[in-house]
């Protein structure tokens, strides 16, 4: 049995959802009937598309039906229950088991075991959490009176963040795979080429280039390392680059993808639903944290390929400029039609891609050969859609789960007590280091939707207390959550990009790390200090920018290379100086035109070390390849 129908059917309900598709046929539904439909279909996709072996699928349809006919038992009750609260008998209560429980499975088969058991975890404490010692005893509720609450109530599994999923989140995934089947894709590609591709360590920068654009919209860190290394790895493999780096260097740029505006893998809508701020405002505030992260990773590998002789494609192999640059303008096309519905009309953001989806897929329509597939796009465009949606939708009902767990037992209360303990005891650097440390362990094995509603759930609420910005507060969490994919020993996206390039999974994970150091640094900056986040002065503003891209550039030039900077000691001593005068300074003096100088002063360090520790690039082997290629 293929999943194909069911997973198309998950993009054509949230179509029809978001142009009012109901009140053409005379039915008044209000969102959570439409909610318990669609994660009903979500479940019966996700189990069909990942069936038991042998003719156990039959099961797994079964179960799917049931479990979908126990979603819509909801849906076409849901306005009596409303007014039938007190009433808690079992036609309310088996449907709810059943429907939750199958649900589970659905995301144990698609999201892991991590989240599936994380969601189990808190439904032991939903039931049994009064037992909890100490400031973790939960209220006391009833079996019955719980289960309903986490499958009918709007704080539940229906609630905000499957809302946003299957609109916001919908709309997105439906215009980035359109993108993709009219050739965006490969068009973004040809650009990076065009742009990048002969300059030095060109693949290295290609990858930054390509899987920064398309990151942005896809949505997933691992399906943008699997989409664009099997063509930048290679690439930047037969350059020189060991197959360590060229794997890790792959993992990171898809990674940043997650936290580049305009889109940010879509997680910016829940950010805005969460703290109830426009889009706008949050694409805003990540906009300088993401330029800084690409630009240091630029460095540090333009620093790398200087110090190994790695050198870009001859420019007579790439594509044109002009005629990529031509090329590229269907792309404007849609983006400008999304800026255009999004800010000047101001449509939701779902409603919003979808136009943009339609105009790219009409600007294909006009332009494409007369050989290309057309209609049959369509039913490719849901299917890749739908495929997508079933585990983000699944990963939202788990969050609904989290969050409904959590506000009726109290324990958000709890873990803003114990988190504002720490607080209390360590000061405020030892709670932003608490909470990373917690987010990169909740993140692991997550897709970033999912890291970052769990994560804002638990620990935002004590950064908050703590008199951190709540932009900041949420933006920190953010960016630790994501950092589980780098983060050995689960680093989720190194390992993916490790199977491409044919690496050791562990040097592939630890030069990951390396080469992300910038992102470990920044959220503390702007936790700190908000000017980063455009919070502030424009004196602040500036001194932030100045400082860090001193910082970045003083980090560059220590931990590009190991082979091109000698003298162990020596190096991390110049390190720690750098930083501390060119880094810290932002957040001491963020209003002082004192801090730019003495950050400026810091950077004749950088190329005084960098003089001591000369080195001497070797030769190039046939092929443009260096000595180091043959490494892992």
């Amino acid at each position: 049995m293929k999943a194909s129908p069911a997973a198309a059917l998950i993009p054509v309900l949230g179509i029809l959802w978001m142009f009012d598709a109901p009140e053409w046929f005379g039915f008044v539904w209000i969102s959570e009937q439409y909610l318990a439909v669609i994660i009903g279909v979500a479940v019966l996709a996700g189990l069909l598309a990942r069936p038991l072996p042998g003719p156990a699928w039959l099961l797994d349809l079964a179960l799917g039906l049931a479990c979908f006919a126990s979603w819509f038992w909801l849906a076409v009750n849901y306005e009596d229950w409303l007014l039938d609260a007190i009433n808690r008998g079992p036609e309310k209560w088996i449907p709810a088991l059943f429907a939750i429980g199958v649900t589970l499975e659905a995301t144990r088969r698609h999201c892991g075991r991590v989240l599936t058991v994380l969601a189990g975890t808190f439904m032991l404490y939903g039931f049994f959490g009064y037992l909890a010692p100490g400031i973790f005893e939960a209220a006391r509720l009833s079996a019955v009176r719980y289960l309903l609450y986490i499958y009918n109530d709007s704080n539940g599994i229906p609630g905000l963040v499957l809302r946003v999923g299957s609109t916001q989140i919908l709309g997105f995934i439906v215009f980035g795979a359109t993108l993709t089947a009219v050739g965006g894709s490969s068009i973004m590609t040809n650009l990076a080429m065009a742009t990048m591709g002969h300059r030095r360590g060109g693949p290295a920068k290609v990858a930054i280039l390509a899987s920064s654009l398309f990151g942005t919209l896809s949505g997933s860190t691992v399906a943008n390392v699997m989409s664009t290394g099997v063509v930048t790895i290679p690439m930047m493999k037969k350059a020189g680059f060991p197959a360590r780096y060229a794997a890790a260097i792959e993992a990171v740029a898809s990674n940043g993808g997650q936290i580049a505006p305009p889109v940010m893998g879509a997680t910016a809508f829940i950010i805005a639903e969460f703290l109830q701020v426009g889009y706008a405002d949050v694409v805003l505030a990540a906009l300088l944290p993401a330029v800084f992260y690409y630009l240091l990773l630029y460095r540090q590998v333009d620093r790398y390929a200087a110090a190994n002789g790695i050198e870009g494609a001859p420019r007579e192999s790439l594509p044109p400029l002009g005629r990529s640059l031509f090329q590229s303008w269907p792309l404007l096309v849609p983006v400008s039609v999304l800026v255009w519905f999004m800010f000047i009309l101001g449509y939701s953001p779902g409603k919003a891609a979808l136009y943009s989806a339609a105009s790219a897929y009409a600007l294909h329509l006009v332009l494409a050969p007369r050989d290309a597939p057309r209609l049959s796009l369509i039913p490719e465009i849901a299917i890749k859609s739908g495929q997508i949606l079933i585990p983000v939708l699944l990963v939202c009902a788990i969050a609904g789960i989290i969050i409904g767990t959590i506000n009726v037992t109290g324990l958000g209360f709890s873990l803003t007590l114990a988190l504002g303990k720490i607080a209390a005891h360590g000061g405020v650097f030892a709670l932003l280091v608490a909470t990373a440390a917690m987010a990169i362990i909740l993140g692991v094995g997550m897709p970033t939707s999912g890291v970052y509603i769990i994560v804002a759930v638990l620990l935002a609420p004590a950064l908050v207390r703590a008199n951190i910005a709540e932009m900041s507060a949420h933006l920190f969490i953010f960016y630790f959550g994501l950092l589980s994919m780098l983060t050995p020993p689960v680093a989720i996206a190194s390992y993916s990009a490790s199977t491409i390039a044919e690496s050791d999974m562990w040097q592939t994970g630890i030069t990951g790390v390396r080469l992300a150091i910038v992102a470990y640094l920044l959220p503390f900056v702007f936790a700190f200090n908000p000017a980063l986040l455009l919070d502030g002065t424009w004196l602040a503003i500036a001194v932030s920018c100045v400082t860090v891209a001193v910082a970045g550039i003083l980090l560059a030039e220590v931990l590009a290379s190991r082979r091109a900077y000698g003298g162990g000691l020596l190096r991390w001593a110049a390190l720690a100086i750098a930083l501390v005068i060119g880094g810290s300074t932002a957040a001491l003096v963020p209003d002082s035109p004192a801090a730019i100088i003495v950050a400026l002063l810091s950077l004749p360090v950088a190329y005084v070390f960098n003089r001591f520790a000369q080195f001497s690039p070797p030769a190039p082997v046939a092929g443009n390849a260096a000595p180091s290629q043959q490494q892992n």
